[in-house]
């Protein structure tokens, strides 16, 4: 008999609109967040040569995937990284900056992160249909906004977590500013993790202990 091969699938939303309260008041926090959110990307992919990962900024526009990008080139091993690492710290860091280029002015100060977990799911929902017999597919979708909750986007959201529900996605969220009750009420319809981080340069520290041992249980 085969043995069943486990996949935990992260896909990362990173809240990137420069009209978020704390972004506005000092603009290196998108960089401080990005860098904390690569370095969470990578002990994720460590874990297991089997695990895969996606990563999506959104803002008051629109909503992108930055990784896996449908023209990522090969890029050469840097520093004894594994070459996966340096091809999915590059192409973040150079998708992103794109989309920060392209973003309108002005800006919608409401982030689109229903769109990006409408997306994230139909991109998980592909995955699942091409897996491999004796694949198991265990997905998992992490919201990182300093953004608050939209109450005209009630009924989107509550689409948007049962249908996690029923495709057995769990979806936690890491708020760096307010309380977002809403998007709390997904975490615990999915199953997933709701952080309220105290102070931005406990991000990561935050995000490996409440976030990433549940991706490995």
């Amino acid at each position: 008999m085969a043995t069943e091969i486990e996949t935990s699938l992260l896909v990362i939303v990173l809240d990137v609109n420069s009209l978020q309260r704390i972004v506005k008041q000092e603009m290196k926090i998108l960089s401080q967040c990005l860098d904390s959110t690569i370095v969470f990307a990578k002990a994720h992919l460590v874990q297991s040569s089997n695990n895969e990962l996606a990563i999506m900024a959104c803002h008051g526009h629109s909503a992108k995937f930055l990784y896996p990008y449908k023209t990522t080139a090969e890029i050469r091993q840097m520093d004894d990284q594994y070459e996966k690492f340096t091809m999915v710290e590059r192409t973040v860091r150079q998708q992103l900056q794109q989309v920060i280029n392209e973003v309108p002015i002005p800006l919608n100060t409401k982030s689109l992160i229903s769109n990006a977990l409408s997306m994230a799911l139909c991109y998980i929902a592909r995955l699942k249909r091409e897996k491999f017999a004796g694949q198991k597919l265990h997905p998992r979708i992490i919201v990182i906004t300093a953004s608050n909750d939209s109450a005209t986007q009630y009924m989107n959201y509550m689409n948007i977590f049962f249908t996690a529900q029923r495709m057995n996605v769990i979806l936690d969220v890491c708020s760096l500013d307010q309380e977002l009750t809403l998007l709390q009420l997904g975490c615990v319809i999915t199953g997933g993790n709701y952080l309220k981080v105290p102070q931005l340069d406990e991000l990561l520290q935050d995000l490996l202990v409440n976030c990433l041992h549940l991706i490995l249980s």
